[in-house]
């Protein structure tokens, strides 16, 4: 048993042998740039991205053609969020998000405030799931675009995405869903759920970071967006820069496998997360589960332990790298935005610890995990001013 025991896999994933051994040929043997089209370097370069294109947009039910690579989910979101409003600027200069999203999506969104947009940012309920209707009741007749995730990256809760896109759809507002952590999780089709921008990344997939994707769907009439770098006019003049290849080929290949273990192990590390769940709540009173526990990623369990410092906590948690929040917003001293919005209390919200297992995990770990946490929920409660039975 690998010590400490990794349970941080909503930060990140290592990347699988499987997805190694496809892209080692393009570091050497097929190094070329894929915008070279004299010779057959840059041809094989070009074939090689534009089958992980046809690979990333079959996991996801797109075409071809909707896929952009970009350096990841952050770029995506950014690309997704002010391309559009960019191109709607003047007919349209309202967005909707909600108060659980990622950073980057809410900073963004922030963004464009600063440059004059209305942005409205919904609740949530107890949860942390957001009512379609609350979309409903959000939209105007000068709403550009609505950005609501699938899953949300620290509790794990799906948010009913279609029903959102079907309620903008009818309104004729743009929907931008970050599905950067259920793709390869859960089932994450672009036409099912009905949305006209979908943003990936492949770290969360056990691919290599600095690649991700934007579905941008192509149809009548086909989705206009106002690109954010400009320089060489790459990806259907989308998004500039030299592709990188190795890349999109290691995206494709591990977001292939993902989609077909997926059942297999989406069954196997939800055994493990209630397995875990079970451990640490029948020995500690006072645990709180948050998120929608019917309705949430398999890997993920989100839990606050009432009358601890969650910063002692995770220190004194030297068995297992958990994390207390989104690895993005680490460095930030203040309690979990998505805790609060969903109406924790700041004390609660500081003593909470995010879970999320993966491929490596097994019982073993998760009984060894459990007993830290036990232990050291119950040594920090008996030294703390904050505990009173």
């Amino acid at each position: 048993m690998t010590m400490p025991i990794y349970m941080d896999h909503n930060a990140t994933t290592p990347v699988d042998p499987r997805v190694v051994e496809a892209m080692l040929p393009c570091f050497s043997e097929h190094f070329g740039n894929a915008a070279s089209r004299t010779h057959p370097y840059g041809w094989a370069a070009s074939k090689l991205v534009e089958d992980a294109r046809g690979g990333v947009a079959s996991a996801v039910g797109a075409n071809p053609e909707e896929i952009v690579f970009t350096s990841g989910a952050t770029e995506s979101n950014n690309l997704a969020i002010k391309g559009i409003s960019a191109a709607l600027k003047g007919r349209r200069n309202h967005v909707v998000t909600c108060a659980t999203e990622h950073k980057a999506v809410l900073d963004p969104c922030a963004a464009l405030q600063r440059d004059g947009f209305e942005v409205t940012v919904l609740p949530v309920d107890p949860n942390g799931r957001l009512d379609p209707e609350r979309v409903r009741e959000a939209l105007t007749p000068r709403t550009a675009l609505a950005s609501i995730m699938l899953a949300n990256n620290e509790t794990g809760t799906l948010h009913d995405v279609a029903a959102i896109a079907a309620i903008c759809e009818e309104r004729g507002v743009v929907v931008h869903c970050d599905a950067t952590q259920a793709a390869g999780k859960v089932a994450t089709d672009v036409r099912s759920l009905g949305v006209d921008l979908l943003s990936l990344s492949a770290h969360k997939v056990y691919g290599p970071k600095g690649v991700g994707a934007l579905f941008v769907r192509r149809g009548r009439p086909r989705l206009h967006l106002v690109p954010i770098l400009d320089g060489g006019g790459h990806e259907q003049g989308i998004r500039s820069g030299t592709l990188n290849v190795a890349g999109a080929v290691g995206f494709a290949r591990a977001l292939a496998i993902a989609v077909a273990e997926m059942p297999a192990e989406g069954a196997r590390v939800a055994a493990l997360r209630d397995r875990l769940e079970r451990a640490v709540t029948s020995r500690l009173e006072a645990v709180t589960v948050n998120g929608d526990v019917e309705r949430r990623l398999p890997n993920t369990s989100n839990m606050s332990f009432a009358g601890v410092d969650g910063a002692a906590l995770l220190a004194g948690l030297r068995e297992v790298a958990v994390a207390s929040g989104s690895a993005c917003t680490s460095a930030d001293p203040k309690p979990s935005h998505v805790l609060i919005a969903m109406g924790r209390s700041r004390e609660l919200a500081n003593a909470s610890i995010r879970f999320s297992l993966g491929r490596s995990n097994t019982a073993d770990e998760v009984d060894v995990v459990a007993e830290a946490v036990v232990r050291e929920v119950t040594r920090l409660r008996s030294n703390s001013p904050l505990w009173r039975k």
